[in-house]
């Protein structure tokens, strides 16, 4: 039997992509090992997936500004690097795949120092900085974004995200039926509204008068940030949160409000969905949600509104304008070459295994 170790964390978009992978991994016959830390959202999402071991290690976050953790952190990275090296002693896997994180770094080390071939896949346009480093140890490297590649150099390939298949099973009547809405009008869907969004949110709610008479608004805002004064609002749903009821909301969806995250941008590309972006600022983040949307809208894939700009007047108008121009949007989709990258990210795997 194959063995693959896979890891990645700190942000969910360093999981799902691994959530698509698994099942694919299983039916082509891989036993199935997960490298992560104790306390991250990939022990979370996958420290109890039917077939995946998973194992903990210790990890230093990589930081861009001074911390007093700066001077323990990279110990943590060794201590990992240590426990990964052991693991990969001890399992002996076939291929190594990381989606990156901090907590990727001690992996792909300890996977490099046993000789065990790696891919590392990159969201964003630019490389993060835990990819960065795993980049000259890996024997490939997957990308979303061509710009990423190229930055990259001759490791690097421009695959596309790989994308969970239930996305692509939505139904639009259990979504219209889910909001209350009729059909009858177009609908918009926000998504992204959790953590880091209340400012879009809040505009967003403060542009309904204008909205509603032309379009009904699904609203996903995120865990604590329902206003109960707009409950019952017609035209109107809020939800905090949706599991596996996102596909039916993304197929009920003729346009979609959203920040720029690379996996979320993914998903909307391959759904064919005209979408309004509202990227973290520079302020909030190291500006790759800026860049992803600035490459989404120099090719037609989407509006972008920065937040900086972003005003229920000028909110409103981008929305209309949005509508008004969905066909043109959606063209520019389906010229797009990638969309759903799992196929290519799994031909890089079995690659790397048979090369090595």
């Amino acid at each position: 039997m194959k063995r693959i170790v896979l890891t990645g964390g700190g942000t969910a978009g360093h999981v799902t992509p691994h959530m698509s992978l698994i099942p694919r991994l299983m039916a082509a016959g891989y036993d199935i090992h997960y490298i992560g830390t104790a306390n991250g959202i990939e022990r979370e999402l996958l420290g109890h997936t039917p077939g995946v071991t998973y194992h903990v290690v210790q990890s230093g976050k990589l930081r861009r500004y001074f911390s007093l953790q700066n001077f323990t952190d990279p110990f943590r990275v060794l201590h990992g690097a240590f426990t990964s090296l052991m693991l990969m002693r001890s399992l002996k896997p076939d291929v190594c795949f990381s989606k990156g994180g901090f907590v990727s770094v001690p992996v792909v080390i300890g996977a490099w120092l046993m000789r065990v071939p790696t891919v590392a896949h990159e969201s964003d346009l630019t490389p993060g900085l835990a990819n960065r480093i795993s980049a000259r140890l890996v024997d490939r490297v997957a990308t979303t974004f061509e710009e990423c590649a190229q930055a990259l150099g001759p490791k690097a390939t421009m695959t596309g995200t790989p994308l969970r298949p239930s996305l692509f099973a939505g139904s639009r009547e259990r979504g219209l039926a889910m909001a209350g809405f009729t059909g009858r009008k177009p609908v918009l869907l926000m998504t992204g509204g959790s953590q880091g969004a209340q400012s879009v949110n809040a505009c967003l709610r403060a542009c309904l008068p204008a909205l509603l008479p032309r379009m009904d608004v699904l609203h996903l805002c995120g865990r604590g940030n329902l206003d109960e004064s707009l409950r019952g609002l017609p035209g109107y749903c809020q939800l905090a949160f949706l599991g596996e009821e996102m596909a039916d909301a993304l197929a009920t969806a003729d346009l979609v409000l959203s920040r720029a995250g690379s996996n979320t941008l993914s998903e909307l590309l391959a759904l064919g969905k005209p979408m309004l972006l509202v990227p973290y600022p520079m302020s909030a983040s190291r500006g790759d949600q800026i860049r992803n949307a600035e490459s989404y809208r120099r090719r037609g894939l989407a509006r972008v509104l920065p937040q900086e700009e972003m005003t229920p007047a000028t909110m409103t108008e981008a929305l209309n304008r949005l509508f008004d121009e969905r066909d043109a949007q959606r063209a520019a989709v389906e010229a797009y070459p990638v969309k759903d990258g799992t196929e290519a990210v799994l031909r890089m795997i079995e690659d790397v295994q048979r090369r090595r």
